[in-house]
């Protein structure tokens, strides 16, 4: 197994990823390539995200499920590259592919997202619920502070800023002019 493979995906799992991905494809919107995959990830667009097993060098699709767990993005391995391109309908292998709209196949993805959550460690719940058509809870806000008063504000920068000495400056003297004795004149 790769160093990137987080966990094994179960054969009929991986099978129906791929399912996904060849409907999608016709009826939803798929992103094809690791390139691809990354920007959808990135822009919250991708819904399931399947990574192949067998990219060599490993750094290049590496950075994916790390990139998914931090957005919350269910994602996948599924064995080869060669079956990956396949069920996206190109005629040569791809690492990763992530999958935006699922078309007529939400239902199968919904179902490999929730078979595969345990496996993951997360419940992309959020995700899930978009694709029924409910809106995902949004994250609540801490209440906002009262605004305080200008009094109250300049107080505290008042205490906030250090009190400067005033500082003495020594007035300048001038040397004290030497008086000449007054000439005497003969």
């Amino acid at each position: 197994m790769s160093a990137y493979v987080k966990f094994e995906t179960p054969k009929e799992v991986a099978a129906k990823a791929l399912e996904v991905i060849s409907v999608a494809k016709d009826t939803g919107k798929i992103r094809k390539g690791t390139n691809e995959a990354t920007k959808a990830i990135e822009s919250g667009k991708a819904k399931l995200v399947v990574i192949a097993a067998d990219v060599s060098p490993e750094e290049v699709v590496m950075h994916l499920p790390g990139l998914c767990a931090e957005k919350k993005i269910a994602y996948i391995y599924v064995p080869t590259r060669e079956e990956l391109g396949k069920a996206a309908g190109l005629g040569v292998s791809t690492s990763a592919i992530a999958v935006e709209k699922a078309g007529n196949a939400a239902e199968i993805m919904r179902d490999v997202v929730e078979k595969t959550a345990g496996l993951r460690g997360d419940i992309p719940e959020a995700h899930a619920k978009e694709e029924k058509g409910e809106k995902p809870k949004e994250e609540r806000k801490p209440a906002a502070k009262p605004k305080e008063s200008k009094e109250e504000e300049a107080e505290k920068k008042r205490a906030r800023k250090p009190k400067k000495a005033k500082e003495e400056k020594p007035e300048k003297k001038e040397p004290p002019k030497e008086e000449k004795p007054p000439e005497k004149k003969e």
